[in-house]
């Protein structure tokens, strides 16, 4: 049985795909094997969002050409779009394929096993128009599933190099989308992660269909629990994206929203669609839209002339606003983006010194945020026994606000839908009491707990309430 190696960097999105390629290979009957055994074809994903991505992604390349030089290497991803010429001259790789036409790679691995003759594949990705469909119809050692809708981006941040290597946006066919998820539904998944590039631009290349749209008709999907968005953009959360996120009980209490920066001058330099003033009042709506929602967030610190009094008025901002957590990256130039050649870049040891004090903020919000909740019931997903003590009789899963808990249970409740009491928050992981299953029997519990079970319901899913009532 042939054999293949997958190695993938970079963001989710590139998880995905490598994945879906696997099913390709798959297909024709290949077993796949650890990265560091001995493959007969060794694919790489590469990432392209900073140079110390593209330095990596060389790496990992020549170290599956050492591994095994008669192997097929495949070099495809962000890195390999961008920069096809650059991987070509790396002695010993044999495909370079960018991020389209990946529905092909088979054909080229086979042709390549024959002639042994070096293909570079990469096409301009800016003339793409069409959304590349490839799915995965199973993830291992996954409970949610995630479901690719959208492609490529609009926006050209000035620190950003993704719209060169992934191409302008792309939407999926929605028939598509609601075909995959009803597929997905009946594998077993409960919760659907939809995710893209610029996920929040769905329906931008559409007549009269957006995210929105797609949406409620998710919400029709029999069997499916939960929806959740990867990303979505401040600019793009309007009065309808609003509605559906109150209305819809299938909608996570959780957006993931980029702030990346809290000053407006520095908003500005970046070439976001937003004002801090905008992105509060987005964030108001959504709290009073759904109460106790998890707002996370995307921050750059340092980027090219942010000021000591910039970053303590953005460290203010995010203060106020009480993310439920905060991602906190410093600066980095990437080479070919319009910020890396701008004037008043910011020293290094400053951006690490504003970075730590980004993640101390972040992790005291997000103790705020899971302390608010103890004493609730809510709804969780368990994912896998508990990796911090194998066989101890723990599971740890995801409510749908995003509040990792780790409960008493065995591998028997992994993929269920169980309501747990949380006991006692913390930063990364909190602890939690199993009350019952649901769709099996219930659990005994204490008259209070189930006094409790039902007040928190209503506190979390207000409108199941009002539309039973």
């Amino acid at each position: 049985m042939p054999t293949v190696a997958f190695y993938t960097l970079g963001c989710k999105v590139n998880f995905y795909d490598t994945e879906a390629i696997w099913q390709l290979f798959k297909q024709e009957g290949y077993e796949q094997v650890d990265f560091e055994s001995t493959a007969d074809v060794y694919l790489i994903n590469t990432c392209t969002v900073t140079n110390t991505g593209d330095k990596k992604s060389r790496q990992i390349i020549r170290r599956a050409v050492r591994r095994n030089p008669d192997a097929v290497i495949a070099v495809t991803g962000c890195y390999a779009q961008t920069s096809p010429a650059e991987i070509m001259a790396i002695e010993g790789v044999d495909l370079v394929i960018g991020t389209q036409d990946r529905d092909k790679i088979m054909t080229f691995v086979n042709q390549i096993q024959t002639d042994r003759k070096p293909v570079n594949a990469v096409r301009n990705i800016m003339k793409t128009r069409d959304f590349e469909e490839l799915d995965v119809p199973d993830f291992s050692e996954r409970t949610r599933a995630f479901l690719k809708i959208q492609e490529g981006c609009n926006n050209f941040c000035t620190f950003c190099i993704i719209p060169w290597s992934r191409g302008l946006s792309r939407s999926r066919a929605a028939e598509s989308v609601l075909e995959q998820a009803r597929k997905l539904v009946a594998s077993g998944y409960k919760e659907i992660v939809l995710t893209g590039i610029h996920t929040g631009g769905y329906g931008d290349d559409m007549e009269n269909y957006n995210l929105t749209s797609l949406l409620w008709d998710l919400d029709k999907v029999e069997g499916l629990e939960r929806i959740r968005i990867s990303s979505i953009e401040a600019s793009q959360i309007d009065d309808a994206m609003i509605d559906v996120l109150n209305r819809s009980s299938k909608m996570c209490r959780h957006l993931h929203i980029p702030l990346q920066a809290g000053d407006n001058t520095v908003l500005k330099r970046m070439r976001r669609k937003y004002t801090t003033e905008e992105f509060a009042a987005k964030i108001k709506r959504l709290h009073e839209a759904m109460p106790g929602v998890a707002i996370t967030t995307d921050v750059i610190v340092g980027f090219p002339g942010e000021t000591e009094e910039m970053f303590e008025k953005g460290y203010r901002f995010m203060e106020e606003l009480q993310f439920a957590e905060m991602h906190v990256f410093p600066y980095s130039k990437r080479t070919g983006t319009p910020a890396a050649r701008m004037e008043d870049q910011v020293d290094e040891e400053v951006k690490n010194e504003r970075v730590h004090k980004l993640i101390d903020l972040s992790e005291k919000m997000q103790l705020q945020y899971a302390k608010q909740f103890v004493g609730q019931v809510l709804d969780v997903i368990p994912e896998r026994e508990y990796k911090g003590a194998p066989g101890s009789g723990l599971v740890m899963g995801y409510t749908d606000n995003y509040i990792q808990v780790v409960f008493e249970g065995d591998e028997s409740l992994i993929g269920q839908l169980c309501r747990v009491k949380v006991t006692e928050a913390d930063v990364n992981e909190s602890r939690g009491q199993l009350v019952r299953v649901l769709d099996a029997k219930p659990l005994p519990v204490s008259a209070p707990d189930q006094e409790q079970e039902l007040f928190s319901f209503a506190q979390e899913r207000p409108e199941a309430i009002r539309l039973n009532a």
